[in-house]
């Protein structure tokens, strides 16, 4: 690792969360709160002493994309956005291409700051919307509204907004799911993203799935509705690009792209992940950093040291690989020689997975492709990526040990 090169090259993408929700969806069990007082502005002094810190901390030159996420973003008074990417440009570049976005929660409120946002510096919008099942997924917009939203973000940042849908709803069929696509793609911009929803431990909707109050579709349905939405969406010109996420027009998102590519990152904010090299901490390896989960104590901890973040992990060779395998095989374009030999230079592609017994069935069954291009699956595997990474990432663990040395293999974009 050439330190001086560093500091005169370095960039990573940023991601700020906001972590309040008027209510709390029925499905969801990520880092929200209801809050109790308006704190916007305690909020945005924190946001804005994190982001400086943890800048002077990477030493970086150069951010190359923010995302506001949450919890709710579209809660925060545009002003706190705006004060946020201030703070940013105040310490290195934001150049004026950066990809800037923010989820919107498609209610009136949500939709009459939309303006007010792109003026902040916002230049894409992510828009979570389903035309039905609103009741019972605990969300607080009508289809109407969301369609109004979507309407509205394109006229302000046409071809940047990315309409996020959930399938494998509770009642929901292959038939009713594709009469939905085909409406929302009549509205819809040039990116899509699609999710299956994932009954999780502990919220409301998994309780009333457990008592038999709703049924999910099956296993096998799901992954009918998944094809089913790839197929339809290929046809209506949309190029799969991640396992989850479909561009047309050169829309792909640059900011996903970067975690995807095992590129650096700060987060900012409660509960935000990064994976940056702390170059004023006086280590050389990169970083898992996760910072506090709760507003009140997060808030505290930033006002006193500057930061809150919760735990540090410094990240062994074996374990960025198996991060960059993990993300980058979720892309359609999967992991090429080049990109792997930035993590890995000692071994290739092929000395590590072309010689497997494992991995050479899944290449016969058609399920991955190793080539000149590199690492990849195909159509059909990319549908069965979590058995596939299941075996890869065990052909790193055993032919990379933790003696490989961070110098030699850990890239400093």
């Amino acid at each position: 690792m050439i330190l001086t090169l560093v500091k005169l090259r370095h960039s990573v993408a940023k991601s700020c969360t906001w972590p309040y929700c008027l209510r709390r969806c029925s499905y969801c069990n990520f880092n929200k709160y209801i809050p109790r007082e308006d704190n916007h502005r305690v909020m945005t002094e924190c946001l804005q002493r994190e982001t400086e810190t943890l800048l002077r901390l990477s030493q970086v030159s150069c951010i190359t994309s923010v995302f506001f996420g949450g919890g709710t973003p579209s809660l925060a008074p545009p002003s706190s956005i705006a004060a946020v990417l201030e703070s940013v440009s105040r310490q290195v570049t934001l150049p004026d291409q950066a990809e800037v976005s923010l989820e919107v929660n498609p209610t009136p409120a949500g939709m009459s700051k939309l303006e007010d946002y792109c003026q902040a510096g916002v230049n894409r919008f992510s828009i979570g919307v389903q035309d039905a099942d609103l009741e019972v997924l605990g969300r607080d917009h009508s289809s109407c509204q969301a369609l109004q939203t979507i309407e509205e973000a394109q006229r302000l940042c046409p071809g940047r907004v990315s309409v996020d849908v959930m399938f494998g709803r509770p009642g929901q069929s292959v038939k009713s799911w594709e009469e939905e696509l085909s409406e929302l793609l009549k509205v819809c911009d040039d990116h899509v993203s699609l999710y299956q929803l994932t009954l999780e431990r502990g919220t409301q909707l998994f309780k009333k799935v457990q008592r038999g109050d709703l049924t999910v579709p099956t296993e096998d349905q799901t992954a009918q509705m998944y094809q089913s939405a790839r197929r339809f969406l290929q046809q209506r010109g949309f190029e799969q690009y991640e396992v989850s996420n479909f561009a047309r027009n050169n829309a792909a998102s640059l900011h996903n792209l970067s975690y995807w590519k095992g590129r650096q990152y700060i987060g900012v904010g409660p509960g935000a992940h990064g994976r940056f090299v702390p170059l004023g901490g006086g280590g050389v390896g990169r970083e898992a950093r996760t910072q506090t989960m709760e507003p009140d104590v997060w808030i505290r901890e930033v006002q006193q040291r500057g930061h809150g973040t919760r735990r540090r992990m410094e990240l062994s060779c074996v374990e960025v690989l198996e991060e960059v395998l993990v993300m980058g095989m979720r892309m359609t374009e999967g992991i090429s020689h080049k990109h792997w030999e930035l993590f890995s230079p000692q071994l290739s592609l092929r000395d590590v997975f072309g010689t497997s017994t494992r991995v050479r069935e899944l290449l016969q069954n058609g399920q991955l492709i190793l080539d000149d291009r590199g690492l990849r699956c195909s159509w059909e595997g990319l549908a069965l990526l979590d058995r596939s990474l299941n075996i890869v990432i065990t052909l790193v663990f055993f032919h990379l040990p933790d003696a490989l040395e961070y110098h030699e293999s850990l890239p400093t974009f």
